[in-house]
């Protein structure tokens, strides 16, 4: 999968662990630099398409990202029509 939109990232302006939260204060913060963030569609797909467990990507929490992948098995959403 291509990687390079990573360097158009607002995450990189960010130390690591904000995209790590260890509370639900700390998710909607990165949520919100996620909503500003010019890749954050490249990311989700980069975190879906990977299997990624942990932290926030593409402005989606651990939880959401597997209700997301639960919608897409079933057939009721693509992401990339959006």
């Amino acid at each position: 999968m291509n990687t390079e939109w990573m360097v158009e990232g607002k995450c990189r302006e960010y130390p690591a662990g904000t995209f790590f939260p260890q509370d639900g204060t700390g998710v909607i913060k990165a949520q919100k630099i996620c909503a500003t963030c010019p890749v954050a569609q490249e990311c989700l797909e980069y975190a879906l398409a990977n299997h990624i467990e942990h932290g926030i990507w593409g402005g989606a929490s651990e939880r959401e990202r597997r209700r997301l992948q639960r919608a897409r098995r079933r057939g009721l959403l693509d992401l990339r029509a959006s």
